[in-house]
């Protein structure tokens, strides 16, 4: 059964581990798809945070638009899918760095993991990307 535009609202606001999927731009070759930590607000954009020169970031740049796909086993299976254009791309600051290592992480691991990142994970942007199209279900029970 489909979701509520509020229920897929507040699941995606959730703290899940997302799939982003962007086009390869490579013939023969299947979308990027990896993992990726968020930040989303209900009615807002959602961003992520990735290295400049990494492949997704390129990738990213050069298609304009990105999916992700947030889902969960228990206490029933549900997804929540959305696509839609980059409205801005960004230089990360340490802020929100911290912001979504907290999102993530325990409070107790947050500033040993956001030290190392903003020293060893070299330039990040934050890429903004304005939902544009939804697909959610609630399949019941697992």
């Amino acid at each position: 059964m489909a979701l509520t535009r509020e229920e897929r609202e507040r699941f995606l606001a959730e703290p899940h581990v997302a799939a982003l999927s962007v086009d390869a731009a490579e013939s023969g070759r299947a979308p990027l798809t990896v993992p990726i930590w968020y930040q989303y607000e209900p009615g807002g954009d959602i961003w992520i945070m990735t290295g400049r020169d990494s492949r997704k970031g390129t990738l990213i740049a050069g298609a304009g638009r990105f999916s992700l796909m947030a889902d969960r086993v228990t206490p029933t299976v549900r997804y929540v899918s959305v696509e839609g254009p980059v409205v801005a791309t960004l230089p990360a600051t340490r802020e929100q760095l911290v912001e979504i290592s907290g999102r993530y992480l325990p409070r107790e691991k947050v500033d040993d993991y956001v030290e190392f990142a903003w020293k060893e994970h070299g330039e990040q942007v934050v890429i903004h990307m304005r939902p544009q199209r939804w697909l959610s279900s609630d399949l019941g029970e697992s």
